[in-house]
């Protein structure tokens, strides 16, 4: 068949899960050509030679496996990153928390961060990209999230300013010169039920707790421990309450929260006093 006879043929085994079925047959048509969408509509009339391969992908999307998972890479910041199953995937919200540390670290000179809880190394990656003179520690207890992470930084060329390291939040971080701790925790309660599509991402990225805010209180301790002066965090949409009652009994200079593209509730930036 032609390659437009596949994308109409294939697009029907995804009406269900997705809302451009043809879309995503044509993305996953060109990862396994490694074509880009130029070529794809310039040689739509052209045999498809692929079909095997695309078939298993399409079936395995139609059980509402992540599209992400399947072409292995995703958008963030309008860069292109690897992922692989295991780590959790890049969302578009943790734009805003990049976009807060950035706001902070360019008017300190040769900052020094650590982020907790790296995963896939979006954060650290575009922090190095675009603050000069950055200096990151970033950690996870994940071993294949670190080996994604050093490989985007590669990718990015930024390995140079991010050292990556295995450590249980701040278990092994001796340091205590930092300006920042960024982080973008598990904070889902534990009995949450998730979408399907979700619950191919690992838990330990996504479940916090039986609360869901237990890291992110443990790593409010450990900052304001550690005498950082900035941390900022992603949180649940639910959670700015129980925060603010939480972080009102810390000794701090300011408290910001801030919301995502869906006006939910979604971090906060925290300035300790020093």
């Amino acid at each position: 068949m032609t390659i437009k006879n596949i994308v109409r043929e294939y697009s029907k085994l995804l009406k269900n899960v997705t809302h451009i079925p043809a879309k995503e047959v044509e993305i996953l048509i060109l990862h396994l050509l490694q074509k880009n969408v130029i070529w794809l509509h310039l040689n739509n009339d052209e045999e498809f030679t692929k079909e095997k391969e695309l078939k298993e992908l399409v079936l395995k999307r139609a059980k509402d496996f992540p599209m992400e998972y399947l072409t292995l890479k995703a958008s963030f910041y309008g860069e292109q990153f690897h992922v692989k199953e295991g780590v959790l995937i890049p969302r578009p919200e943790t734009e805003f928390l990049v976009e807060k540390a950035v706001e902070i670290l360019k008017t300190i000179e040769n900052p020094k961060v650590l982020e907790i809880g790296v995963g896939s190394g979006i954060i650290s990656v575009m922090l190095a990209r675009l603050v000069p003179g950055i200096k990151i520690i970033a950690v996870d207890i994940n071993k294949i999230a670190l080996e994604l992470a050093q490989k985007n930084a590669q990718y990015h060329e930024v390995e140079d300013a991010i050292e990556f390291r295995e450590s249980d939040l701040f278990t092994n971080v001796a340091e205590n010169d930092f300006d920042m701790v960024i982080s973008n925790p598990p904070y889902i309660q534990n009995d949450f039920k998730l979408g399907v599509n979700v619950m191919h991402e690992p838990g330990s990225a996504l479940f916090g707790g039986v609360i869901g805010d237990e890291l992110l209180k443990d790593i409010i301790l450990g900052t304001k421990g550690k005498d950082i002066k900035y941390l900022l965090c992603e949180m649940g949409y639910d959670q700015l309450k129980p925060l603010t009652e939480f972080i009102k009994d810390i000794k701090h200079h300011k408290l910001n929260f801030y919301k995502d593209y869906e006006n939910f509730d979604r971090g906060f930036t925290l300035e300790f006093k020093k």
